[in-house]
């Protein structure tokens, strides 16, 4: 395969931003709450991101649960849209729906235009939608770089024949990237299957930090700590990034 092949890590933590760049990551999602599906960083985090050589571009999404967005929820997106460009960051990554599951139009036209000189991912908001073929046109004339999808599946490697048929569609219009349970394992048969050229992934493994070691009973009693914390390994990464300059 001819064309550069694009890994984008998605991070919530300063241990793996830094873990994502080490092990050569080509850019950066920054989140919070991945186990949440990610919702936007904080200031300290956000202000670490922009010592990055490599573009960065934090998720805006206020809370959790769905991407219905009334007009508190959009002023505080527009807010943090305003701190990502202070911060001179790359870009954001936005998305919104309707109670349809459509992309909301409305509302995305207004957060992408208060994000004009930034660059905007569409988010997996894409993947609630009835249609995704429509939805795709929507977010070519709205102005977006990239769509993040799965194929409206659990994972990529399930929705990758929509994906495929998504990149087609595209045309090279926008770009699809492809995210959802990738990792070094199936990279490489999901860009064989769907001809993507950027791929999204945690490259996350079982967290040693954060664990309240010495008195992890008490602080797991307490709820401050969870079972199953992840964060992103520079050994993934590194791996992720070696199969796809083989691709």
């Amino acid at each position: 395969m001819s064309k550069r092949l694009i890994l984008e890590v998605c991070v919530d933590t300063p241990a793996g931003l830094a873990a994502a760049i080490k092990g050569g990551a080509d850019r950066i999602e920054l989140c919070a709450a991945l186990a949440l599906q990610g919702l936007t960083p904080a200031p300290g985090l956000i202000a670490q991101a922009a010592a990055a050589a490599i573009p960065v571009y934090p998720m805006i999404r206020p809370r959790q649960g769905d991407f219905q967005y009334g007009p508190a929820d959009l002023d505080a997106m527009r807010r943090d849209i305003d701190a990502v460009r202070a911060a001179g960051l790359a870009g954001v990554v936005i998305g919104a729906n309707r109670p349809s599951g459509e992309l909301d139009a409305e509302a995305l036209a207004l957060l992408v235009g208060h994000a004009a000189g930034l660059g905007v991912t569409l988010h997996r908001a894409f993947d609630l939608v009835p249609n995704p073929a429509a939805a795709l046109e929507t977010a070519v004339e709205l102005g977006f770089e990239r769509i993040l999808t799965s194929g409206a599946a659990q994972t990529a490697m399930a929705g990758a024949e929509l994906i495929a048929d998504l990149v087609a569609q595209a045309d090279r219009r926008i770009a699809i990237l492809a995210g959802g349970g990738v990792n070094p394992a199936n990279v490489a048969e999901l860009v064989a299957r769907t001809g993507v050229s950027e791929v999204h992934g945690s490259c996350s493994g079982a967290a040693t930090d954060g664990l309240a070691h010495g008195h992890a009973d008490r602080a797991y009693k307490l709820g401050f700590v969870a079972d199953g914390l992840r964060d992103t390994r520079l050994e993934t990464v590194a791996e992720m990034t070696r199969v796809l300059a083989g691709l």
